[in-house]
């Protein structure tokens, strides 16, 4: 039985809140550290009201080399959390 099944409905659905509120609070704080990174590394000309050519594209390289990176990042994680589980698998069963 998974941990999951122990729980009533209401206590389901306040994990469940729970775990939606922790997403949302960190994919925002991965946006905002987005967004001021980006700004800070690209944005140097406060002469006009928009971004000019060469900061357009530094903001586009900066964003797309962040979530390639998070995105690997990511992958790593479950990768290792594979090898792990493996491993805790096969000590197991001796």
């Amino acid at each position: 039985m998974s941990g999951m099944d122990q729980l009533t409905a209401a206590e389901q659905r306040e994990l469940q809140g729970r775990m939606e509120k922790k997403q949302m609070k960190d994919f925002m704080n991965m946006y905002s550290n987005l967004v001021q990174r980006c700004f800070n590394d690209c944005v140097t000309d406060f002469t006009s009201k928009s971004l000019i050519g060469k900061e357009e594209g530094c903001v586009m390289r900066c964003v797309d080399k962040f979530l390639k990176s998070s995105e690997r990042l990511g992958e790593r994680f479950q990768e290792q959390n594979a090898a792990m589980a493996q491993q805790g698998g096969m000590g197991m069963g001796r």
